[in-house]
């Protein structure tokens, strides 16, 4: 029992084409025009595999393969369709195309289960039209009330509530997935361990725990042209130190990232030395007792930098989120079905976010990862080969059948 690579590549391919680029990449903005379209030929091919279709009231579409007891609870798959602005044709969307395949592949070869089969694609993962991102999964857990999601605005002021409501799938709250013996989710790994270890399946751990801080630091602006070096007290050269201090102590830590992601600066005048300047800092490690020791020497970088140019600072924490840690017994079965294929696979932690981390809460859960080319995504150089995404799809394949048979 295999899945049916070409198939599945012909189904990778039409979605590609919904929302493409100029670059070979996608642009499909969660309930966008492109998004819409998408999600009716999504409905499509459900309805194609005799998959009964419901739609919950934050817009995530199931497709529900029934078992031979259907009192029992699903086993869910499945991942987002939605895409960054200007990015890949594979994130995310391989882990529903390849759900979908997993279940064409069970109909083809007349298999029944034991416990019904669900795939789901979430709304809005990405984060790029509405924030915050795994809004989805975030709204189906309660970690996000109806009314928050709902009054959500993008940058046009267009209300995910109005957004939801003219794509024409605002569905109902009784179709919200309630409870799921499992969740597997199929995933481009976003990095590039796998590809530099050479193997084709990566068996998700977890997800990284992390911190977002931001730092203001405050200097005094002088003219540019009449106030000596000696006695400036630059905000953007103090900056510039923290942030090069970071990086550096982040390369000291195994497995500790640090990203400095935005900056702004005041005045910002080409004339005047900066009196202030803000910076936000994205730090992630796998070890929740490690992470948690991280923000106190990110601070004293920054004092000891800020005393060194004379500037004063505030540090602010943002968020805070510990590591997921995904359960053995799940991780366990996925190797087992990796080497049964013949496959060679590596364990790893994702530094990335994904609508797994939401589903621990309702169900067992995990991840496959198959390999990013040169480690890129949220971009439309993307790639992941056909081999290794026949390669994930017959281990989701099997470790579903597994789990769904499970009494």
């Amino acid at each position: 029992m295999m899945i049916n690579l070409k198939r599945l590549m012909e189904t990778v391919n039409t979605s590609a084409a919904i929302g493409a680029t100029e670059n070979g990449g996608l642009h499909r903005l969660a309930l966008s025009r492109e998004d819409t379209e998408m999600r009716a030929t999504f409905v499509q091919w459900l309805e194609t595999a005799d998959l009964r279709v419901t739609v919950d009231d934050f817009g995530n579409i199931y497709g529900w393969r029934e078992g031979t007891n259907p009192g029992l609870s699903p086993v869910v798959i499945g991942s987002h369709l939605d895409t960054q602005p200007y990015g890949g044709k594979y994130d995310g969307v391989i882990g529903v195309l390849t759900a979908l395949e997993v279940i064409r592949t069970l109909n083809d070869k007349g298999i029944k289960t034991e416990r019904p089969i669900v795939i789901v694609n979430f709304t809005n993962e990405e984060g790029a039209r509405f924030m915050p991102p795994l809004l989805g999964s975030g709204a189906l857990i309660g970690d996000f009330s109806k009314t928050s999601v709902y009054e959500t605005i993008d940058a046009e002021g267009i209300s995910f509530e109005t957004a939801l409501y003219e794509s024409g799938y605002p569905g109902e709250k009784a179709h919200r997935l309630k409870d799921a013996h499992a969740f597997m989710e199929l995933h481009i790994e976003q990095g590039p361990v796998l590809e530099q270890n050479q193997k084709s399946i990566g068996i998700v751990q977890g997800i990284q725990g992390l911190a977002w801080l931001t730092v203001h630091v405050k200097g005094k602006a002088d003219h540019a042209g009449t106030t000596p070096m000696s006695d400036r007290k630059d905000a953007l050269v103090a900056a510039s130190a923290m942030v090069t201090a970071l990086s550096r102590y982040a390369a000291s830590v195994e497995e500790l990232v640090i990203t400095v992601g935005t900056l702004q600066v005041e005045p910002s005048a080409p004339n005047v030395v900066p009196s202030g300047v803000t910076f936000t800092i994205d730090m992630r490690h796998p070890d929740d007792h490690m992470r948690k020791g991280v923000p106190m020497a990110i601070r004293k970088i920054i004092s000891d930098t800020s005393k060194m140019y004379d500037v004063d600072f505030e540090l602010e924490t943002n968020a805070r989120a510990d590591t997921v840690h995904f359960p053995g017994r799940i991780q366990n079965i996925l190797l087992e079905e990796t080497s049964s294929l013949g496959y060679e696979a590596k364990q790893l932690y994702s530094g990335a976010s994904h609508d797994a981390k939401n589903m621990i809460r309702i169900a067992e859960t995990s991840m496959i990862f198959v390999p990013s080319a040169n480690g890129k995504s949220h971009h439309e150089e993307e790639y992941t080969s056909d081999a290794d995404i026949e390669k994930g799809a017959n281990v989701l394949l099997w470790a579903t059948k597994r789990l769904a048979d499970e009494k």
